[in-house]
């Protein structure tokens, strides 16, 4: 696998740049193509199904405010692509709201990239369940990058929770690009004995010797018991200096597919390191 098509989420430049340059930077370690993409943040289609005409004039004055914002995000995105030495890339301005656009966006991409939601900032353009609005809906493999981020790469150092539930394997398995270029991979575990798809004690050493088939060397730590997992993760990563952190995303409920389990949630809005997730 390789991210031939990174999908970076553009808002507020002063948000957006961070995470900008860890997707231009991950581009031109994959040689692929790095798109970003605007949404003007409500769609057009809301006021054709409503029998409202776009002609309106508050409304045409609004939608061109908004569209004339979206336009100078892009160009904004692309200097930086430029500036950085991107090879290919493109900027898309999108007809849509932030989690339906990026995912309809996400549909032709390899690896999606946002950033986290700030509850302190002023007037965000996005909703503050962005964040896991995509995580469900895009079907493809997020980067999620803290609000306050500086670093411009991430996966130099990884740490993989490892539960062997379906939604980590596939996370794994989408992260491999990070994984072969890293250089530390570490794997733990949290309430192996209590964790249903823990069952075999053999389990971390099976996934050691399926990421060494990728040419990826793993460290397994050593079993972790805690309360509040997602805290736990987070002490982990910190004490082990990790800049990338692997996990799935696990959903509590078929009936309410957006609610996200507390594990994800707690990792979603307070993660001070980059974090690959996948659903």
């Amino acid at each position: 696998m390789a991210y031939k098509t990174i999908l970076v989420h553009l808002d507020q430049k002063e948000r957006a740049l961070s995470r900008i340059r860890i997707a231009a930077n991950l581009a031109k370690a994959e040689e692929g193509c790095l798109v970003g993409t605007a949404m003007i943040g409500i769609s057009t289609l809301t006021f054709r199904e409503a029998h409202i005409s776009e002609r309106d004039p508050a409304l045409a004055a609004h939608l061109k405010f908004l569209t004339e914002r979206a336009e100078g995000v892009v160009a904004d995105f692309v200097q930086e692509a430029q500036a950085m030495g991107v090879l290919s890339y493109e900027g898309r301005v999108v007809d849509d709201e932030a989690g339906y656009g990026i995912s309809m966006q996400a549909r032709y991409s390899d690896l999606v990239v946002i950033g986290q939601t700030d509850v302190n900032a002023k007037s965000s353009i996005v909703p503050p369940d962005f964040p896991e609005f995509a995580l469900v809906h895009t079907g493809r493999p997020v980067l999620l990058v803290p609000h306050n981020y500086q670093k411009e790469t991430a996966g130099s150092k990884v740490l993989i929770a490892w539960n062997a539930s379906r939604e980590v394997r596939r996370a794994v398995t989408d992260a491999i690009p990070f994984l072969k270029r890293a250089e530390v991979v570490e794997v733990v575990m949290f309430n192996a004995e209590t964790e249903p798809d823990m069952r075999d004690e053999s389990s971390a050493t099976d996934l050691a010797i399926y990421l060494a088939r990728h040419d990826v060397n793993v460290n397994i730590l050593q079993k972790q018991e805690a309360k509040n997992v997602g805290q736990a993760m987070l002490d982990v990563a910190a004490k082990q200096g990790s800049d990338l952190l692997v996990l799935g995303a696990y959903g509590q409920t078929r009936f309410r597919q957006f609610l996200l389990g507390g594990v994800t949630r707690t990792i979603l809005s307070e993660s001070p390191l980059p974090v690959l997730m996948s659903h």
